[in-house]
């Protein structure tokens, strides 16, 4: 039995740094090698995680993320950051753990 692969997915989020991250742009297939290009050609940094992208697909233009999400886009925007070389206001790269 064949099985058809699954759609190629893509999710763009945007964070002002004091709202929680927005829903800005989805779609799957050619929409999504779309908004991929896009990305790749302003630099944004690109995550890959099947199930989160599955889950804020679900989402409408526009919402912003639900609370239970929180923590997991933290962790990736903290992550884009530093790849970028930038950090929240106040924080201090050279810092060791519990200094700031």
């Amino acid at each position: 039995m064949k099985t058809e692969p699954a759609p190629r997915q893509a999710i763009a989020l945007k964070y002002d740094g004091k709202q929680a991250p927005t829903l800005t742009a989805k779609g799957d297939d050619e929409l999504a090698e779309a908004i991929l290009s896009l990305a790749r050609e302003h630099e944004v940094p690109i995550y890959e995680n099947a199930e989160l992208v599955n889950l804020l697909a679900r989402m409408e233009l526009g919402d912003s993320i639900p609370q239970e999400l929180y923590r997991t886009l933290a962790e990736i925007i903290a992550f884009a950051w530093q790849l970028k070389g930038k950090f929240p206001e106040g924080f201090d790269p050279d810092a060791g753990p519990g200094e700031s």
